[in-house]
């Protein structure tokens, strides 16, 4: 029987996440909550852990404190078996610095490495919304024998200018790796398609230590691992590419095969929930045969509906109490309170919210412990929105944690 090689989760979640604010204003962006019960980076997680890789070392950085206290509070794996999921926050090893790119994060924790001597070393963001079978990119990594391997996921080719984009070849050698281009390289297989980088990577150890110490010693360098290494190794012709549209994670039906966002803005981040809320959802939630694990708080008692208050197309987690309300297409978080006459229809309520009486809020998202008192309006009156609230490009209104609403 062939030995399962010897691989090594380093997930990145040192991300400011400034696109997010006010959601990051008091937190890392891998730390945003998400779909009710989640944090952002239970997906990354969830997704190595289900595959079988049970060392990972969370690299933090940005106001980390709720993210570090998330996954040790949530991500227990056997010590008896040698197994980890352990926040690491910047250290300083190589002076008096904190990371200065996604690179250097890597760099400044190479004795991780060595202490676990991997094999291989799977590289992976924080802070996308997705199901991803990552062994099965390894197994691919190592029948190429590539020094890199970057997981690519299909685009429109005129979406494409908004990420970073792989040139391949018909074989998945990578050709190119470009920034955001004017002109994005189509697929050889669909000229109308480009490979859009999701920021996932896999390395042979040997070969991320060499290229990330000549990453090091040359001034220029952003320190990127999209924008500094990928070319480096495109040079080298040492890196492939993955192609997300490959990946059979099990259980997943046709219409979430293949989902990706990147929740990086305001607007992303409402879509992305309400792609949870549809009759039949874009992105199912409910895959037992690949959960997404989180933290669930023991004390917490079943949501409750009382008085004719309804919820349709929505979630709604434990321990909230909807008294006389109307739910419609909306994500409630734990322990949020809905009073009499209440409306909500389009939003993200995280934990905590309280809804006064007769209020009304629409198209928003208001994070932990907000307060919108009886008869205030949130979503109905655009310009008074933009004045007193954050208020994204569609629309969409944003309240920070334990921020009072307006009485209206």
């Amino acid at each position: 029987m062939a030995r399962d090689p010897r691989v090594l989760g380093m997930v990145l979640a040192g991300g400011e996440g400034k696109r997010l604010w006010p959601l990051t204003a008091d937190r890392a962006k891998p730390a945003v909550p998400f779909g009710g019960n989640y944090r952002l980076v239970d997906f990354v997680l969830s997704n190595l852990v289900n595959a079988g890789y049970l060392r990972i070392c969370v690299l933090t950085q940005y106001k980390s404190h709720s993210l570090d206290r998330h996954i040790t509070q949530t991500w227990r794996m056997s010590t008896v078996l040698g197994n980890y999921v352990t926040p690491v926050p910047a250290q300083q090893r190589l002076g008096p610095r904190w990371y200065t790119g996604s690179a250097d994060a890597i760099l400044q924790s190479f004795n991780l490495i060595y202490d676990d001597r991997p094999e291989y070393i799977v590289v992976f963001g924080a802070d996308h919304v997705y199901r991803m079978d990552p062994s099965q990119m390894v197994e691919r990594h190592m029948q190429t024998g590539a020094a890199v391997t970057v997981a690519g996921i299909r685009v429109p080719r005129h979406e494409a200018t908004a990420f970073g984009v792989i040139d391949a070849d018909s074989e998945g050698r990578v050709l190119g790796f470009l920034e955001k281009p004017a002109e994005p390289p189509g697929l050889p297989d669909n000229p109308d398609q480009s490979y859009a980088s999701m920021g996932n990577y896999v390395f042979t150890t040997d070969a991320l230590i060499e290229v990330l110490k000549e990453d090091a010693a040359d001034e220029g360098s952003v320190h990127d691992m999209g924008g500094s290494i990928m070319p480096m190794m495109v040079k080298k012709d040492a890196a492939w590419v993955y192609d997300f549209a490959d990946n059979d994670v099990p259980g997943a039906e046709d219409r979430d095969r293949g989902y990706w966002r990147d929740v990086g803005t305001i607007d992303a981040y409402h879509d992305a929930h309400m792609d949870l809320v549809a009759v039949h959802p874009i992105f199912n939630l409910y895959n037992q045969r690949w959960p997404i694990y989180t933290h669930q708080p023991p004390i917490a008692p079943p949501a409750k509906f009382i008085e004719g208050g309804i919820a349709q197309e929505s979630i709604v987690c434990a321990g909230t109490i909807i008294s006389g309300a109307a739910v419609r297409q909306s994500v409630v978080g734990a322990n949020c309170r809905l009073h009499a006459g209440a409306y909500v229809e389009g939003s993200v309520l995280m934990d905590g919210v309280q809804i006064g009486r007769g209020a009304v809020v629409r198209r928003a998202i208001l994070d932990k412990n907000t307060v919108v008192p009886d008869g205030a309006h949130i979503g109905i009156d655009a310009e008074a929105d933009r004045a007193n609230y954050h208020v994204s490009d569609a629309g969409i209104v944003v309240l920070g944690k334990g921020q009072l609403a307006l009485p209206r």
